[in-house]
Order: structure tokens, then C-alpha cells, then sequence
């Protein structure tokens, strides 16, 4: 699995089941929202995006009144309706590993102010528009639990509607497609009657920078943390590697 992927579903597992959960829940109503705004309106019937997110909210124990309170803010209903910004920052971490802190946000000033004060206090370095998102290229990414699909039916399937590749990571299949053509493929999947885990359209690395020195990689996925863990912050994306082993090991340490 790539690098902030891994990190990320590793955050997951773990945050589902601590207190963090209303930080969680915050992070997906914002997913909501994005969802209901770029991919069909408020209904999950005809709007596969969100149905996946429900799932996903559903999966770490999210009340159904937070996630129709979360569409509705979305869709302009009610007196608790609020339009959200989207914002990219880029910068540089250690060893070169290029960041990307993609944010949706209702303050631009503060999302600004908290995303530059989490670079400065780690003695990261923020960079210029477009110098590292030029390395980064805008995949869809579908993922299936391996006990919830035949991998040759899934690929076929996926292939069939146009996915550009489909490869095992642990215990998932990774499905990537162009940008333009996920959410073809992810209602295909679905319509074949196969429960998708996760899906999103997201930004991929085109070449990976290793990070093999454990107190580094520790004190990345610290940073990385930091930025997550911001209100306003959506997804991190960082072009590291981190073996496997060493992220499993930095994860427990940390527990």
C-alpha cells in the first residue's frame, strides 16, 4: 500500500476505537459534504460517492442524525447551512518528502494561519503553488476487501469500465482509474453487487522519496499527524515510502 495510504487506514483502525471519535466524525461530514456537492446532490441512491462515505460513517459507529445533518448543510437545508472553500498548501519535509495539506475549509485566514504555524513549530518548510503538486497526478482509488470479491471477477469487471489497474495491498484490492472516469467505474462495481470499503479520487505520487531512518520517519508521521488532526484539513498527501514494518512498529510505539 502506498505511504500515506498505509498511514492513514493504520489512523483508522486505531481512531475508530479511541476517543478521538468526534474528530473522526467531524473529518467524514466534511467528506459529505464534497460528496454531496461534486457528486450528485444529497440522495445516496443516485449518488454513489456519498454512498460510500455513509458506509464508511456507518463503519466507525457514526449517529444516522450526524450524517443527515451533515447533507443538509451540504444541500443549503435548514438554519445550520454553511459553504465550505477548498484549499491546497504544499511543502517540503525532511529528506526532501514533498506535502500536500489539501483543505476544505469556512475561514480561509485561520486554515492559513494553523497549516503555517504546524510547518514553522516542526521546522518544516511551506513552499510555492504547484512545486509539489507537479509531481503528484489525480487517481481514483477504489478499495475492496479481499474476502468481499473474486479477484478475477472484480477485475474484469473494474477493467471492463475502464480502471486503468488493479493490484492486492494486505488484505484489499486497489483498483486506480483516471480521475475523469472513477465514478463509472466505482457505479459498475456496485451494480455487479460488489461492497466497495473506500473510495475517493485522490492525489498519487509519480516517484516515491524512501525514508529508512527510523527516528526521521518517526518524526514524519508525527508532522503529518499534526496536519491530519487540524479541523480544517481534509487529506494529507506525501510522496514518502516508509517500509511496512518500520510504519507497524512506529504505529505501536505510539499507542
Amino acid at each position: 500500500m502506498s505511504g500515506h495510504n498505509k498511514w492513514s487506514s493504520i489512523k483508522h483502525k486505531k481512531g475508530a476505537a479511541d476517543a478521538k471519535r468526534g474528530k473522526i466524525f467531524s473529518k467524514i461530514s466534511r467528506e459529505i459534504f464534497v460528496a454531496v456537492r461534486e457528486g450528485g446532490g444529497g440522495d445516496p441512491e443516485t449518488n454513489p460517492a456519498l454512498r460510500t462515505i455513509i458506509q464508511k460513517a456507518r463503519g466507525v459507529n457514526m449517529p444516522m442524525d450526524n450524517i443527515d445533518r451533515a447533507i443538509k448543510k451540504a444541500t443549503g437545508e435548514g438554519s445550520d447551512a454553511v459553504q465550505y472553500e477548498e484549499k491546497i498548501f504544499e511543502g517540503y519535509a525532511a529528506d526532501g518528502v514533498g506535502l500536500i495539506v489539501d483543505v476544505l475549509t469556512d475561514n480561509n485566514n485561520r486554515a492559513a494561519a494553523e497549516i503555517k504555524h504546524a510547518f514553522n513549530h516542526a521546522g518544516e518548510n511551506m513552499a510555492q503553488s504547484g512545486s509539489v503538486s507537479r509531481n503528484f497526478t489525480r487517481k481514483g482509488e477504489i478499495y475492496v476487501n479481499k474476502d468481499k470479491a473474486d479477484e478475477e471477477i472484480l477485475m474484469e469487471v473494474a477493467l471492463e469500465a475502464g480502471a486503468e489497474d488493479m493490484e492486492i495491498e494486505d488484505t484489499q484490492f486497489r483498483i486506480v482509474t483516471d480521475a475523469s472516469g472513477f465514478m463509472d467505474v466505482v457505479e459498475t462495481i456496485e451494480k455487479a453487487g460488489i461492497e466497495i470499503a473506500e473510495s475517493g479520487v485522490n492525489l498519487v505520487p509519480e516517484v516515491t522519496v524512501p525514508v529508512t531512518d527510523k527516528s526521521k520517519a518517526a518524526k514524519l508521521l508525527r508532522f503529518i499527524d499534526t496536519l491530519d488532526d487540524l479541523d480544517d484539513v481534509r487529506n494529507v498527501y506525501a510522496n514518502y515510502e516508509i517500509d511496512d514494518a518500520l510504519m507497524e512498529e512506529i504505529s505501536q510505539e505510539n499507542e
